[in-house]
């Protein structure tokens, strides 16, 4: 195997595990954010916890994050939680780096 072929190598090795990296601080993300959610909605327990999975199951239905705002953006209208749009987002990008830190410090 040549240089260039195990660097090549190296740079897809790195992506994919960035790639993996990327998954679960996403899929850690929309968990925590449900749980948040689910606070804000009243929800404790078992409760709060299939919401946090529906959260998690809401962010495959398209690529991006567009997706889960929408899905607690109308969970928080049909309930009557005062939150804005700005404050919802600010949460995801801040669970998002609780996220990354939590499965950096795993392991």
């Amino acid at each position: 195997m040549s240089t260039f072929d195990k660097r090549e190598e190296g740079f897809e090795n790195k992506f994919a595990h960035d790639e993996e990296l990327r998954f679960k601080a996403s899929a850690r993300r929309n968990k925590l954010l449900g749980l948040w959610a689910a606070e804000a909605l009243g929800l404790e327990g078992d409760e709060a916890q299939e919401y946090a999975k529906g959260v998690v199951r809401a962010d495959f239905e398209e690529p991006g994050d567009e997706d889960v705002f929408r899905k607690i953006r109308a969970d928080f209208d049909a309930g009557n939680v005062d939150q804005s749009d700005h404050q919802i987002r600010r949460t995801m990008d801040e669970l998002m780096h609780k996220a990354v830190e939590q499965i950096r410090t795993e392991g």
